[in-house]
């Protein structure tokens, strides 16, 4: 079945950075867009950045020009760096890709941007 796992969240400075990773697998990774949201205690989840199987980007306005996303089809991973935090950054934030248009999410990994 398809399973999406993050890794790398954790706490870091304001102005500092960090690697998100999302390992897949139960799918035909290559084949397929990917998502990374994120969901702050008591606002809605939203997007942060996609990549397209053509690894075409697109990003939210507030992260543009501080985080990139990308893919690595060989390793099924999907990785987001995320630059120059801010506490607004503070989130899960979640993996995310929709197959005959049913999303699939992972568990989730906790990013705290404080100092």
């Amino acid at each position: 079945q398809v399973q999406l796992v993050e890794s790398g969240g954790g706490l870091v400075q304001p102005g500092g950075s960090l690697r998100l990773s999302c390992a897949a697998s139960g799918f035909s990774f290559s084949a397929y867009a990917m998502s990374w949201y994120r969901q702050a205690p008591g606002k809605e989840r939203e997007l942060v950045a996609g990549i397209d199987v053509a690894s075409l980007t697109n990003y939210a306005s507030s992260v543009k020009g501080r985080f990139t996303i990308s893919r690595d089809n060989a390793k099924k991973t999907v990785f987001l760096r995320m630059n120059i935090l801010e506490p607004e950054d503070s989130a899960i934030y979640y993996c995310n890709t929709k197959i005959f248009n049913r999303n699939y999410w992972g568990q989730g990994t906790l990013v705290t941007v404080s100092s």
